[in-house]
């Protein structure tokens, strides 16, 4: 059995708890990967968080953007989560928890030789030139230099064929409902509880606004830039620029994200937001 841990980069706090979790697999006889900046801090020997994808199980140590990065980079290999951030919507292990969920977690593979996981979904963004990884919380369009007066493009937007937006914005973001509780909730969009298979369209500062729309999973969202700089981002770390006029299409990704360990007490996590 293989276990990757991925830390949250320069946070004593992780670093000190992944030294934990480390000894503690090794004293079951688990192979044990740390990410490698981690790694250098406990001067150890460590490893890319991109080949962790070949990890029974990858343990996440931080808040949602550590996770968002390890989803990122092992693809459909269950993750754990440990929570150091606020919020955690993504993390719900606390840190005082993790070792017992980890081992119970290591006891159900040994005994069902895969973890106990639950499927959320990704996106994915197609169009000429454009290659961005899957994402886990959104898909933004927008205009390059950000949002602002003056700023954007002139966009129109198409759900399953019909048309939805026809306006300028700074920008069109498309959330899973797992990303309704991150940048689609600062944009005025709706939370969406994450036992509802919907996406989320929502426009941002239109001229001629829409209000947001929850669709079905399986949509197809076409978003076409007429002019401006564009940028097509994903989960706000990874981009690629638009050449104007341009067209991408967003849809679910057949590769969801794998998360193991505890239920999301998403009702709590709700009272720590701002």
């Amino acid at each position: 059995m293989r276990v990757g841990i991925v830390a949250r980069r320069g946070n004593e706090r992780a670093a000190t708890l992944a030294a934990e979790v480390r000894e503690h697999l090794r004293e079951s006889d688990a192979e044990v990967w740390l990410d490698e900046a981690t790694a250098d801090v406990l001067a150890v020997d460590g490893y890319p968080v991109a080949e962790m994808g070949d990890c029974t199980l990858v343990l996440s140590i931080g808040g949602d953007g550590t996770f968002l990065f390890t989803a990122r980079e092992v693809g459909t290999t269950p993750i754990m989560g440990v929570n150091l951030g606020e919020v955690g919507f993504l993390n719900a292990t606390s840190p005082a928890d993790a070792l017992a969920e980890l081992t119970r977690e290591l006891d159900h593979i040994e005994r069902a030789g895969e973890p106990r996981t639950r499927t959320v979904p990704r996106l994915r963004v197609a169009g000429e030139d454009v290659s961005l990884p899957l994402a886990l919380n959104e898909i933004v369009v927008m205009g390059q230099r950000g949002p602002g007066p003056g700023r954007g493009a002139a966009f129109t937007v198409e759900i399953d064929g019909s048309e939805y937006l026809d306006s300028h914005a700074d920008g069109v973001l498309v959330a899973t409902q797992t990303g309704s509780t991150a940048y689609n909730l600062s944009e005025g969009g709706p939370l969406v509880h994450p036992d509802v298979p919907a996406l989320v369209v929502t426009d941002m500062a239109a001229t001629d606004p829409m209000p947001p729309l929850v669709v079905a999973r399986d949509s197809e969202i076409v978003i076409s830039a007429a002019d401006g700089d564009t940028v097509v981002v994903a989960d706000g770390r990874t981009r690629a620029p638009l050449d104007a006029p341009a067209t991408v299409t967003v849809s679910a990704a057949d590769e969801p994200t794998r998360i193991a360990g505890p239920p999301l007490e998403f009702f709590s996590a709700l009272d720590k937001l701002d």
